[in-house]
């Protein structure tokens, strides 16, 4: 595994830090997290959920980035990095498997997707996040990355009512340009009659992150009936990430 050594520093006394898995059992406690995450608290069907893990045909040909404990080492966030040489080998991106992103494939650059990112609840309040962007940061900086991409998720729970209200916002303020579009291979299934009227939902977390560091959706989103999700498509420019998360991360990165 070609491992990013640019990752954000760890100090000494760290209550939270950042790496890249290195062992397979680094990649099961990953794959465990996902399972409690994605399974057990949202109901999603996984694969290799028999074990208690949440894995596919993709995870060989990622990189995984770990948040861990700084005193017990145990894993507390976990996303997954996938390169073109990664999406190569693996027959294409996660994201392929829900949208033709041929425009995306289009651009110039080299590209990262970004996916199956969860935190513990415990942690769902203070910096895990944080400490998650920052190694990702890193992992940016020192594979010469020009663009991430990857799904945000909201729930279907109540039919798609909050994701199409949601939906209603993206479309309005931060879409990519009409030829940066991708096409989803399951879209929406219509709203509950009655419901039309839903006009405001506020942004789950990651998905205002995304944008708080200059995402914008990729089109309509796909419906995901395995994890009964609305999956929305975002892509980041690398040179145009806003410069108070440059700043705040990737210069910390540089600093070292």
């Amino acid at each position: 595994m070609n491992v990013a050594s640019n990752l954000a520093p760890r100090h000494s006394g760290s209550r939270l830090y950042a790496e890249l898995a290195t062992t397979i059992d680094d990649i099961r406690a990953s794959q465990a997290l996902r399972y409690r995450v994605f399974a057990q608290e949202l109901g999603a069907t996984v694969q290799g959920a028999e074990a208690g893990y949440d894995e596919d045909a993709f995870d060989p040909y990622c990189q995984h980035l770990l948040v861990r404990e700084g005193g017990s080492g145990r894993v507390i966030g976990s996303t997954r990095l996938m390169l073109d040489d990664g999406a190569a080998k693996a027959g294409g991106f996660y994201s392929e498997s829900e949208f033709d992103i041929a425009p995306i494939r289009a651009l110039p650059g080299r590209r990262l997707e970004v996916g199956r990112t969860c935190i513990d609840p415990v942690y769902r309040q203070g910096a895990a996040i944080a400490v998650l962007w920052s190694g990702l940061a890193g992992f940016v900086r020192s594979n010469e990355v020009d663009m991430l991409f990857g799904c945000a998720s909201v729930e279907m729970h109540d039919g798609g009512i909050v994701a199409q209200a949601i939906m209603n916002r993206v479309r309005q303020y931060a879409m990519t340009d009409a030829g940066c579009r991708a096409t989803p291979k399951n879209p929406l299934p219509p709203l509950p009659v009655g419901s039309e009227d839903t006009v405001a939902a506020p942004l789950p977390p990651l998905l205002k992150a995304y944008f708080r560091l200059g995402a914008r959706a990729c089109g309509e989103p796909c419906y995901d009936p395995a994890f009964n999700c609305a999956d929305i498509l975002v892509l980041v420019d690398v040179k145009a990430i806003d410069s108070s998360y440059t700043r705040h991360f990737l210069d910390r990165v540089m600093k070292g």
